[in-house]
């Protein structure tokens, strides 16, 4: 138990000193290993761990959505969906922002990345907003909260990695994610609204759009409203796993930008390079997860900690919300995904033990590792924003965000309190 806890406080320090965290883990984990049992079992379990990995189905997951969210994130389809949003709610006070947020959660639901719908919305909203006076605040705490929901919104690789971690149904995840993602959303309106209401001159009206303009600009948001149907739709009528609906939703995605003629053969390149290297940072990543898991297990830290926790006498939601605890102080000084790769392995058999439902878990957890993106002091879609908009001050960035935060603290205490929220549209089946 001892390694184990040594090798865990080695990983937490090298997750804090920006090491590159596929390599910290893989590193601690084999060290850990070597010393708890001994070294050859150490070295004989990576390749084992890798080959398991390399062939789980469903890790297959991975590269088709990226390869899918890459694709629809360099045709211009983002632009769309701000345009479309812009039509029908630009003439409003907070329009531009109110847009902003739905076409945040329009390419988050295809994209599945946080950190890639925060940066690609800065690029399309902001320069609006900043033209028709809209505060630094607002405009970049609206971008930064919105990019949060591409980690909840199905598809979403964060999904994939913890259904891969704990062995929970990927399509099942993906269904609980939809109602709570659109309750954020919906939260995230009603604090936009509220914001503009209080201090008109922070958001400013925009131009009303004639109607006519209005249907036309729905008519170049088909692609979006085509895969999240076809991918959602999908697994929720169990026509297909979430494997085949990755695959589908890459193929389809290509399609689109094809026919459209949005799509060169420069592109293609450049889309097929950086799915490449993406995929092969997640998978190094994995891989070290899965070594860490086999770490705690087989240094007796899982047994252990169980074991404290049992000793505590706290269970039931009273040990959830210790735990979530934990989450959220970690993601203040921590990135969501180590976050997620380190210490879901370690609390998902107490969650288990103590009969909660790891969909629903996870679900919250990923609500959590949300609002880890955007609190200080590494909120790291706030310097994912900074890097995209470097003349906003970070701590403007902050301070336009805590209405955000607090209603997905709100949010969160919906979730704990009412658990279907994430599990009333049921399972997959699969």
């Amino acid at each position: 138990m001892i390694v184990g806890t040594v090798s865990m406080a080695a990983a937490i320090l090298l997750a804090f000193l920006r090491v590159p965290l596929g390599f910290a883990l893989l590193a601690v984990s084999i060290a850990g290993i070597g010393l708890a049992v001994n070294w050859t079992v150490a070295f004989q379990l990576l390749p084992f761990t890798i080959s398991d990995a390399v062939l789980n189905y469903d890790l297959a997951v991975v590269p088709m959505f990226i390869l899918m969210g890459n694709i629809i994130a360099k045709t211009g389809i983002a632009q769309d969906l701000f345009r479309a949003a812009h039509a029908f709610v630009g003439h409003v006070r907070g329009g531009l922002a109110l847009s902003t947020m739905m076409s945040c959660a329009g390419f988050s639901a295809v994209c599945g990345s946080s950190y890639a719908t925060a940066a690609t919305m800065a690029k399309v909203a902001y320069p609006s907003m900043k033209r028709y006076g809209y505060s630094q605040a607002l405009a970049s705490g609206t971008i930064a909260a919105g990019g949060t929901l591409g980690i909840l919104i199905p598809p979403s690789i964060i999904m994939v990695i913890y259904g891969i971690l704990t062995q929970t149904n990927i399509g099942d995840l993906f269904v609980a994610g939809v109602v709570p993602g659109l309750l954020g959303l919906m939260l995230y309106l009603v604090v936009i609204r509220l914001i503009a209401a209080r201090n008109p001159s922070e958001a400013p009206k925009g131009e009303v759009t004639g109607w006519p303009d209005r249907w036309r600009s729905l008519t170049r948001v088909w692609p979006f409203l085509l895969l999240f149907g076809l991918i959602i739709g999908g697994l929720y009528a169990k026509l297909f796993t979430p494997t085949e609906a990755a695959g589908m939703g890459a193929g389809l995605a290509l399609l689109i930008a094809a026919v459209s003629g949005r799509m060169t053969w420069r592109m293609v390149r450049r889309v097929i390079v950086d799915t490449t290297y993406t995929s092969i940072s997640l998978y190094t990543v994995l891989f070290g997860a899965l070594m860490l898991s086999k770490l705690l297990t087989l240094s007796g830290l899982a047994a252990g900690v169980l074991g404290l926790v049992e000793a505590t006498g706290l269970e039931g939601m009273a040990l959830i919300l210790v735990i979530l605890a934990v989450f959220l102080i970690l993601g203040c000084v921590m990135d969501s995904m180590a976050i997620i790769l380190i210490f879901v392995p370690l609390f998902a058999p107490i969650v288990v033990a103590e009969g909660f439902d790891l969909v629903w878990f996870g679900i919250v957890v990923i609500v959590v590792t949300e609002i880890a993106l955007i609190t200080p002091p590494v909120g790291m879609n706030v310097f994912v924003l900074k890097a995209v908009l470097p003349e906003v001050p970070v701590a403007r960035i902050f301070r336009g965000l805590v209405p955000f935060v607090g209603v997905d603290l709100i949010r969160l205490g919906l979730l704990l309190a009412f658990p279907a929220i994430a599990l009333w549209l049921g399972t997959t089946g699969g």
